[in-house]
């Protein structure tokens, strides 16, 4: 399966370069969420508490638009 990635405005990424930043920046991340969730369970956390844990730190990341002070602008 593809994911989809959507623009701001809602229209598909269509950039063959970007996608293929995408798709492998998706994969590694997944890779690495496995080994986290994986060690933890392994160790003794709770599955459930392990999972609200990993969607807590996604949750808590701020955005790279507003740490530069550029909301609703692209980069050169």
């Amino acid at each position: 399966m593809t994911t989809l990635w959507p623009q701001r405005d809602g229209s598909p990424i269509a950039c063959r370069e970007k996608l293929r930043v995408l798709a492998e920046n998706e994969a590694e991340l997944a890779s690495m969420l496995r080994d986290v969730f994986d060690d933890a369970v392994l160790m003794g956390v709770d599955e459930t508490a392990m999972r609200r844990i990993l969607i807590e730190t996604i949750e808590a990341l701020p955005s790279p638009l507003q740490a530069r002070g550029s909301a609703g602008t692209d980069p050169p």
